[in-house]
C-alpha cells in the first residue's frame, strides 16, 4: 500500500535515507534499551534505522489513519507499540517511561507547540532529535544577541542544550517544502529548578519578546515593576540582549518585590 501525504497534516514525507539515517545517528542513545518515541513516522523513514538499533525500546505515535496501517503491515513486530493518536494530547507520563528520548521529523505547523509539551514533561523527557522548519531550528538554538532569538529560545535553553547539527534542502521531500530544513538536538541539562517563579518567568519573558524593540524598562511597564528594577542597568536592554540566567534574575527581583509589598 501507498500513502499520500495529506496537507492538512503538514506532511512532507522524507525520500533521502542518507538524510534518515543521519538523523537517527544523531540520537546519543545509552548502553542500556531505552525508550525511545518517534513522533509522525509515516512511512517509517526513520523507523527503518531505529528498530535496527539493540539499545531503542521503540514506541510510535502517529495521527494518520493512513500510515498507523502502512507502518502495521511493514513494521509487524511494532504492532503494539503504535498509537494512533495526537502527540500534543497524549499523557507521557502514564504512556511512557521515564528518561524518554524523542525523535522525528516535526511536522511544521505544530513544532513549537511540540516544544511546548516536551518543556511540561523536561523531567522526563531527557533528549530530542528533530527536523524542523529552518526558521524554528535558527530560533531554538540561537544565542543573545541575535534578532532570531526569541520566547522559544530561551524557554528551551533554560532546561535543555541545543546542538544545531545540519541543513536540509527541499529536494529530498516529497512534497518539497518551500522552505529549508534543519536538524537540532536538545540535550536535558542539569538545571532541576529555575530558582524563581517558573510561570512569572514565562511572563516576563513573553512580555519582553511581544515589545522586543523596546528597551526592558518599557516593555515590562505593564508588570508593575518595583522603582529598584526599573533603576537597574539591565533594563536598559532589549530582550535579544538578555540570556537565561539574566532573565531569572528580572523575574527573581520582580516575585521578591511582590511578596514584600
Amino acid at each position: 500500500m501507498s500513502v499520500r501525504p495529506k496537507k492538512f497534516l503538514g506532511q512532507h514525507f522524507l525520500k533521502d535515507k542518507s538524510v534518515a539515517e543521519r538523523i537517527v545517528e544523531a540520537l546519543l542513545l545509552p548502553d542500556a534499551a531505552q525508550q525511545v518515541v518517534e513522533i509522525g513516522p509515516g512511512t517509517g523513514v526513520l523507523t527503518q534505522f531505529l528498530v535496527a538499533k539493540p539499545a531503542v525500546d521503540l514506541q510510535l505515535v502517529e495521527i494518520d489513519r493512513e500510515s498507523v496501517a502502512y507502518l502495521k503491515q511493514h513494521y509487524p513486530q511494532l504492532d503494539s507499540k503504535i498509537t494512533e493518536g495526537d502527540f500534543l494530547e497524549l499523557d507521557l507520563h502514564t504512556k511512557f517511561e521515564t528518561p524518554l528520548l524523542i525523535i522525528g521529523n516535526f511536522p511544521y505547523n505544530i513544532s513549537s507547540q511540540i516544544f511546548f509539551k516536551i518543556l511540561e514533561h523536561r523531567n522526563q523527557v531527557t533528549q530530542v532529535v528533530c527536523m524542523l522548519q529552518k526558521e524554528v531550528a535558527d530560533r531554538i538554538a540561537e544565542k543573545p544577541g541575535s534578532k532570531t532569538y526569541g520566547i522559544l529560545s530561551v524557554l528551551l535553553q533554560a532546561y535543555y542544550d541545543v546542538t544545531y547539527l545540519f541543513k536540509v534542502p527541499p529536494g529530498v521531500f516529497f512534497p518539497p517544502p518551500k522552505v529549508m530544513s534543519a536538524v537540532i538536538r536538545l540535550t536535558r541539562n542539569s538545571r532541576t529548578q529555575l530558582g524563581c517563579d517558573e510561570a512569572l518567568f514565562k511572563a516576563v519573558v513573553k512580555q519582553a519578546f511581544q515589545n522586543r524593540r523596546k528597551t526592558l524598562r518599557n516593555a515590562l511597564k505593564i508588570l508593575n515593576l518595583p522603582a529598584s528594577l526599573v533603576a537597574h542597568p539591565l533594563m536598559e536592554k532589549r530582550a535579544e540582549q538578555l540570556d537565561v540566567e539574566q532573565f531569572i534574575f528580572l523575574t527573581l527581583q520582580l516575585e521578591q518585590s511582590r511578596e514584600a509589598r
